[in-house]
């Protein structure tokens, strides 16, 4: 007792019992401040303690519909459906992390075009920022080294044709290899088996990005190019395994030394060695005269810095590598799934497939390619590429957001790093906006004079500071693609088996769910290598 009465009055425990009443206080103001912020958050459904409610609320109706093939209710619908529940703007947790679901078009343009300042950072996915060290422009985070970076590459890809109709013969070329392996194929199978077109149409898209980025073209036969393809596909098919997306949960899991953590680790050197061989060879025979693709053009930026003696640190060979990655992830997967999904709509509304046909062949004839300059004079096809990019948003919950401060929006608290899911899907089926949304319609982005009609909610590419880089890249794909393909073929599910289900395949993009088609030509094969 005596002891301890002395130790009572020691400095060193007087110390301490301050030194714990401050902690004790801090905490206490922590969790009150906590409580405060999240007092005026969303509505929502009430979440678990610690794992919150993000996986029982989406992620088993994601894997059933990504890995069973069979869901009767995709997330980006289910998240839609939610809505009318607990309202356009509702908050669900992944963890002991905020997350608040943005629908219809009213809510999600006001947050991302008229609160930009706010909602248009990126939120630290473990799993995508181990694999891209939060590097890039598609998951950087937003500020000023990102404006710098995207600004540059934006430019740069302008001043090697992207929305320009020098372009335009590069994305031809690459469709000239498409349509004769096609007409092989139609004369092995005669016509009556079906043909997997993934394949044909991911290595004419990716052929495009490769010349932007690394001034040249592939042969589809290319071992290596198909082999860096066929790395970053399966690399997206592992991130969204059930395993690998623990990751999110406990980071420490993507260096365990086997199963599909070994497997991604060894997918993201190969990339790496790829993608680094390829910035190196660029390095040793730049021509400062002659730039010839992206990776020129930015090694020259970053020695015209050094000369001048103002580096910017953010301008690196490093970052380049992410620069080029994000564009061939980014830029193949979804221009590749939007034209699958072009052609699937075609075998499946085969009237729909007529009149475009019919209006190429009054338009175009049978002598010449499809052109840019024909986009005009092409009213129901360009309608019909643009019902098929609204019926699906490949990428339907858009990248993630997150808000960069504490701000009200719409009369709810939304605190600094909750995650943002813009629903784009709800925006493109939005009914106080669109008529009968869910039906199949070209003719709604049509006039009464049968012209192209524009409207400001249908936004596939997103909106706001955020929009895709590419987009202009993407249209000019989409449709010399699409036009080229139904000027020489017919498109039809085979008979005899079922059709495709055409709710998607949902994962980073909305891909089709695996189909074939027949593919029979229109004309001859010496129009159709014209």
């Amino acid at each position: 007792m005596e002891l301890w009465h002395e130790l009572l009055h020691t400095s060193a425990f007087s110390h301490f019992c301050i030194l714990a009443f401050t902690v004790f206080m801090i905490c206490v103001y922590l969790m009150h401040r906590k409580r405060q912020d999240f007092s005026n958050i969303p509505p929502g459904p009430k979440p678990w303690p610690l794992v919150g409610n993000f996986i029982g609320f989406l992620v088993p109706n994601f894997i059933w519909n990504r890995f069973v093939g069979r869901s009767t209710m995709s997330p980006q619908v289910f998240l839609t459906e939610q809505a009318k529940v607990y309202g356009n703007i509702y908050s669900i947790w992944a963890g002991s992390r905020l997350v608040v679901v943005l629908n219809g078009y009213d809510v999600v343009r006001d947050a991302l075009s008229n609160r930009a300042d706010v909602f248009s950072d990126r939120p630290d996915v473990p799993t995508i920022s181990i694999l891209t060290k939060r590097k890039g422009i598609v998951f950087a985070p937003y500020g000023p080294v990102w404006r710098r970076q995207r600004k540059f590459c934006h430019t740069t890809l302008r001043s090697f044709g992207m929305g320009k109709l020098s372009l335009e013969t590069c994305i031809l070329q690459g469709m000239a290899v498409v349509k004769s392996e096609l007409l092989l194929l139609s004369r092995e199978y005669k016509g009556d088996l079906g043909v997997d077109l993934t394949p044909l149409i991911t290595n004419a898209v990716s052929n495009v990005i490769s010349y932007m980025a690394f001034g040249q073209h592939f042969h589809h036969a290319d071992r290596e190019f198909s082999t860096l393809l066929e790395l970053m596909a399966h690399g997206l098919e592992i991130v969204l395994t059930r395993s690998a997306l623990l990751i999110n949960v406990f980071p420490a899991l993507y260096y365990l030394p086997f199963g599909v953590f070994r497997e991604l680790r060894r997918v993201e050197r190969d990339i790496t060695t790829f993608l680094k061989q390829m910035i190196a060879r660029h390095r040793e025979t730049v021509d400062p005269a002659n730039p010839r693709d992206l990776i020129d053009m930015y090694l020259l930026e970053m020695d015209a810095q050094q000369a001048a003696g103002e580096v910017d640190s953010s301008f690196s060979e490093d970052y380049l590598f992410y620069i080029v990655g994000d564009l061939f992830i980014a830029g193949t997967d979804t221009t590749t799934n939007t034209v699958l999904w072009m052609l699937l709509y075609m075998a499946v509304y085969p009237h729909i497939q007529a009149k475009v046909q019919e209006e190429i062949d009054t338009v175009v004839g049978p002598d010449r390619v499809p052109s840019l300059t024909d986009k005009g004079s092409l009213p129901f096809t360009e309608a019909t590429i643009l019902e098929v990019q609204r019926m699906t948003v490949v990428v339907p919950l858009a990248i993630p957001h997150m808000a960069s401060e504490t701000t009200e929006f719409r009369g709810y608290t939304i605190p600094k790093g909750t995650m943002i899911f813009p629903n784009l899907w709800s925006v493109h089926r939005d009914s106080t906006v669109w008529e009968e949304p869910d039906v199949f319609n070209p003719s709604r982005f049509l006039d009464d004079q049968k012209k192209l009609l524009r409207n400001e909610c249908f936004m596939p590419f997103g909106i706001g500071r955020r929009i895709c880089m590419g987009e202009q890249l993407a249209k000019m794909e989409l449709f010399l693609m699409f036009t080229s393909l139904m000027q020489d073929f017919h498109f039809r599910l085979p008979e005899g088996r079922p059709p495709p289900k055409m709710h998607g395949r949902f994962g980073l993009t909305l891909a089709p769910c695996p189909y074939t088609v027949t593919v029979r030509p229109r004309r001859g094969e010496h129009q159709t290598n014209h």
